[in-house]
């Protein structure tokens, strides 16, 4: 039987040692690679707009993810208000720009993970969790003594920290990080994160280093493992060839892969010509094309 590796932390007290860590990070913030060093326990904040207490949009059992997340009582998903990037065809615009989400305890905030596993959820799924690491190790230890025990999912947007997801070691069971673009100037642009394609290359490195290739049960069911987002974008803006070539290369060839088609402008993509269309399905198909040439054959 699957014992997620949090369990095994909690009871060495390990879990208490890298919430330690974490909040001493928020002192000076540099929790994502922004190093804003802003003093988030005083209330500063920095270019996540995110202060000492988590602030969540919504909770809820979330059948749109991943097959393997989903299975059928779906996957348990927190969404975070903020976030670290500024992508500005963000579709959910509304959450990690404009800031709509109601700031929680980390009481509160434990019992929104107990309250999905009641519900038969397969596992819960952190989205856009980087800002708010050391608040979820918090309420992680308080559920866990009233009895979580299925998997975690660290859904995020690919800009993070080497060594705050090496903190996270046998906490996180599945890695899901977005990889958005190839090319440094392509990010600059629509995320205002310039190191973004060397940052994220590093980041997913580590996050297989510690879970490895997707492993699924017998149901199909994620247990522990890598699963990586692509978004195609208009134009091959997003440098799908590029991203495939690092996966197969340098990652795994069983990297479990989700090519997205369900681009569409959002928030402030109509003042970029380039971007202002949905892609087409020629462009689509040109994608999973690029990944079934270097290999990759494990595609949502």
């Amino acid at each position: 039987m699957f014992k997620p590796g949090y369990l095994n932390l909690f009871q060495s007290g390990e879990l208490k040692k890298r919430i330690e860590k974490a909040y001493q990070i928020l002192k000076s913030c540099q929790l994502c690679p922004r190093n804003c060093k802003v003093n988030r326990l005083e209330g500063e904040l920095g270019f996540c707009r995110s202060g000492l207490l988590p602030k969540v949009s919504s909770f809820s059992p979330h059948f749109g993810e991943e097959a393997p997340l989903v299975g059928r009582h779906g996957s348990g998903t927190i969404f975070f208000t903020n976030c670290n990037l500024g992508c500005i065809f963000c579709q959910n615009y509304e959450i990690s720009h404009l800031g709509k989400g109601e700031e929680v305890t980390k009481e509160e905030l434990s019992k929104m993970m107990l309250h999905l596993q009641s519900l038969g959820c397969h596992n819960i799924n952190f989205v856009t969790p980087t800002h708010f690491v050391p608040q979820i190790l918090a309420a992680l230890e308080l559920a866990v003594k009233m009895g979580l025990n299925v998997p975690l999912v660290y859904n995020c947007g690919g800009y993070e920290a080497k060594e705050v997801i090496a903190l996270l070691e046998g906490i996180f069971d599945i890695y899901m990080p977005d990889i958005k673009y190839e090319d440094s100037e392509v990010s600059k642009k629509y995320s205002k994160a310039e190191d973004y394609p060397q940052i994220v290359k590093v980041a997913v490195k580590e996050m297989h280093r510690q879970v490895g290739d997707l492993i699924l049960d017998g149901r199909g069911i994620a247990k522990k493992g890598l699963l990586v987002r692509h978004l195609v974008l208009p134009e091959g803006l997003a440098g799908t060839k590029g991203v495939m070539q690092y996966l197969a290369r340098e990652v795994s060839l069983n990297t479990y892969v989700n090519i997205m088609d369900q681009y569409h402008p959002c928030y402030q993509a109509e003042e970029y010509p380039e971007i202002k269309r949905p892609i087409s399905r020629a462009e689509y198909r040109e994608a999973v094309d690029f990944a079934l040439e270097e290999g990759i054959s494990r595609l949502d």
